[in-house]
């Protein structure tokens, strides 16, 4: 039998993963509403697998996720939050094999893919949370220097492409588009496309003759 513990306060959300765990009758499934009583489960249940909103439980911060992550060792996780923050997301993905990461607006299917790679334990990082760790990392490695995919949003921004639009033309999820330009806009110190579009023609990004007002 395979134990999960549903820690989730969003009452949507733990009706549709009990029923999507439930499916299969040899599951048993639990709820957590706080993190004494996951302890108190997990205490039972050593090596069963969390689904975790961590932005709507009682965690103070990751040190204290992780800790308990450590102390119950033989368990697997996987994070299914609205929103994470990069650096959340890296710490915990280098510091334990034990999670995996999806996000609620992501498809069904990327939540049924970690469900199987943790019952086969392995852990499943969705497109967005790979793109989230890589984006991350580029900032890190060139500090208020825009990467060659910020540049290229830029471009695409100045040409007066919306975020959808772009997400299209790069296979990537508007979430991610949206992050990339919360991120130039910071690098930059502006607060608006035409401003961007600005930034744009004085790099070269574009040629004035593909602008037009």
């Amino acid at each position: 039998m395979r134990y999960y513990i549903i820690a989730d306060n969003q009452e949507l959300t733990r009706f549709a993963l009990e029923g999507l765990l439930q499916k299969d009758g040899e599951n048993a499934v639990y709820r957590a509403f706080d993190k004494a009583k996951l302890v108190e489960l997990l205490k039972e249940h050593e090596s069963a697998v969390v689904l975790l909103d961590y932005t709507l439980f009682d965690f103070a911060d990751e040190d204290q996720l992780l800790i308990i992550a450590e102390r119950f060792n033989l368990s697997n996780w996987i994070l299914i939050s609205d929103e994470l923050t990069p650096q959340f997301i890296r710490r915990v993905v280098y510091a334990s094999h034990q999670f995996s990461v999806v996000f609620k607006d992501g498809p069904l299917s990327e939540i049924r893919e970690a469900l199987s790679a943790v019952s086969r334990q392995t852990r499943f990082l969705s497109q967005r949370a790979l793109e989230t760790i890589i984006t991350q990392q580029q900032e890190e490695e060139t500090p208020g220097i825009l990467t060659t995919t910020e540049m290229e949003i830029v471009k695409a921004i100045a040409l007066g492409k919306t975020t959808k639009e772009i997400a299209a033309e790069r296979f990537s999820s508007i979430h991610t588009i949206t992050t990339h330009r919360k991120n130039i806009f910071r690098k930059l110190d502006i607060n608006t496309a035409h401003e961007a579009v600005k930034y744009a023609l004085r790099a070269g990004l574009i040629d004035p003759s593909e602008f037009y007002i």
